[in-house]
């Protein structure tokens, strides 16, 4: 008996659904009580789902609540690795940042209220800055590739320039932040990374 090709494609629809379910639950929930005062039992209820569920996708509340930055970090390391070869390390990730925000489109207040409950709760600087080094590491092993052993043989110049461009994002969201009104979030980025890659162009 043949099994039908589109079941594993449901399948896999399924559990992408369950993850988002709980991630959202996580961050409602989170924004609501804050993330100090949630538990993976209330996520779960949140969800509609069992606790065993839960561990099925996330080990912990930390997981659910950052699964939406892991998304986006993946889509953009996968721009990154989507440019020309022939692009300069800096001009690759420059472009696939702005490929990246100009998808994003305008950041929502939803958004902008899940940025700010991250920041400004200290239980969630570790696992946010697990996420960053991740994304750091990957960042620079693309750099790398575009260097080459020659260029780059202690591997200090890739990990340098990734650190810099992880770090004028960061610094231009902390900045937007302050006055999200005044001009788009790609607005203040652009001009943070045309500032950090003198020396990397």
């Amino acid at each position: 008996m043949s099994v039908p090709t589109t079941e594993p494609g449901l399948r896999e629809r399924k559990k992408a659904a369950t993850r988002l379910s709980l991630h959202e639950a996580a961050l409602r929930l989170a924004l609501e009580h804050g993330p100090d005062r949630i538990t993976v039992e209330a996520i779960a209820d949140d969800a509609g789902v069992s606790r065993r569920t839960f561990s099925n996708y996330f080990a912990n509340k930390e997981e659910a609540l950052f699964y939406g930055q892991h998304q986006r970090m993946r889509e953009m390391a996968a721009m990154i690795k989507a440019r020309p070869a022939a692009e300069s390390p800096w001009v690759a990730l420059t472009a696939a940042a702005e490929e990246f925000y100009s998808a994003q489109g305008d950041l929502d207040p939803e958004w902008t209220a899940r940025t700010r409950l991250m920041r400004r709760h200290p239980s969630l600087a570790a696992a946010q800055m697990q996420t960053f080094a991740a994304m750091e590491r990957e960042v620079a092993a693309e750099v790398a590739v575009r260097l080459g052993p020659s260029e780059d043989p202690s591997g200090v110049r890739a990990a340098l320039i990734a650190a810099t461009f992880l770090a004028a994002l960061r610094v231009a969201l902390t900045a937007w932040l302050l006055h999200p009104a005044d001009s788009t979030y790609w607005e203040v980025a652009s001009e943070a990374l045309a500032q950090a890659g003198h020396g990397h162009a």
